[in-house]
């Protein structure tokens, strides 16, 4: 009966011991997180002169609270001028990077045209990951 209360209290040790060394003494900490980039459904034609607000969200996959998120964008077809924020607005310029304060945001896109409008908004942050969203608009007046 020793014997078998000393083998067992062996392993049991044995094991504690193993169990203590297999563990990294290294806390990870992950601060690298993909995430989406999602809008509200727009309208699909737009005046010259009319506005359109495309309401956005960035969703990421967890948090670090030193990742921040930047945007831009490129008109691919026609003419206008996107608008971030509400309030008080700043106008962005083509593929020129803005940081995004917040990760909900609101985009105002205003026609300058009367043909076909196109332009892709691109957001990342700091960890090299990106999204791509394109927009497309016909021309109300020729409907």
């Amino acid at each position: 009966m020793k014997r078998l209360i000393f083998i067992t209290s062996t392993v049991t040790l044995l094991l504690f011991v193993f169990a203590l060394n297999s563990c990294d003494k290294q806390l990870e900490i992950q601060t690298d997180f993909p995430f989406e980039f999602e809008v509200m459904p727009v309208p699909k034609s737009i005046a010259k002169g009319e506005t359109v607000t495309i309401r956005c969200t960035i969703k990421a996959e967890g948090n670090y609270e030193n990742t921040k998120y930047y945007i831009r964008y490129f008109q691919v077809d026609g003419s206008g001028k996107l608008l971030l924020g509400s309030g008080k607005m700043l106008t962005l310029k083509p593929n020129d990077s803005y940081l995004l304060p917040e990760q909900i945001f609101r985009l105002h896109y205003v026609s300058e045209s009367t043909v076909t409008q196109a332009f892709d908004i691109w957001v990342s942050d700091t960890k090299g990951h990106e999204q791509k969203v394109s927009f497309q608009f016909n021309d109300k007046g020729k409907e």
